[in-house]
């Protein structure tokens, strides 16, 4: 049963990853990538990590597709105004794509796994004290970081969306 709702997750991220790179209108591919994010939660939770999909959910889902329908509600991109790009380097785009495609797939079958037998330690990772205590302490000034990142790129986004307003 597990497995059958794994490969539904699956084909459901494929999809909707696929619509979000091949629609023309914007704001379909921002719903588009919603629904991929919200099956990548589902597959947080069939690995039994509960509370790594609600956070998911939350922070992507949530938080950075609204940030990101913002922005583009506020550039006011107009697919008409968009110059239509050539056949040839559409296909140059595809070969590349496909070749560094090629190149993870075969990395990633030549790779062995680092550790051979996993030691149980006793710690149960998926605790949200155990996460909590690893985020604010040992990863406290890169977790902020984020934070002030995020808030520049929506502060940037802002400023790049206004108009000028001057009177001619």
């Amino acid at each position: 049963m597990i497995e059958i709702l794994f490969y539904i997750l699956s084909a459901l991220t494929l999809g909707s990853a696929f619509m979000t790179i091949i629609s023309k209108n914007p704001i379909h591919s921002a719903i588009w990538l919603v629904v991929s994010f919200f099956s990548i939660a589902g597959h947080y939770a069939l690995f039994n990590s509960q509370f790594l999909a609600m956070v998911h959910i939350i922070v992507y889902s949530g938080a950075i597709m609204i940030l990101m329908l913002f922005t583009i509600m506020l550039m006011n991109l107009n697919i008409s105004d968009e110059i239509s790009k050539p056949f040839f380097t559409k296909l140059i785009a595809v070969v590349c794509f496909g070749l560094v495609g090629l190149v993870l797939i075969a990395s990633l079958a030549q790779s062995a796994p680092v550790i051979d037998a996993y030691a149980a330690t006793g710690k149960d990772y998926q605790s949200i004290e155990v996460l909590g205590k690893i985020l604010l302490n040992e990863f406290a000034v890169p977790f902020e970081m984020a934070a002030v990142l995020l808030l520049m790129a929506m502060i940037g986004a802002v400023l790049i969306s206004k108009k000028d307003k001057t009177i001619a």
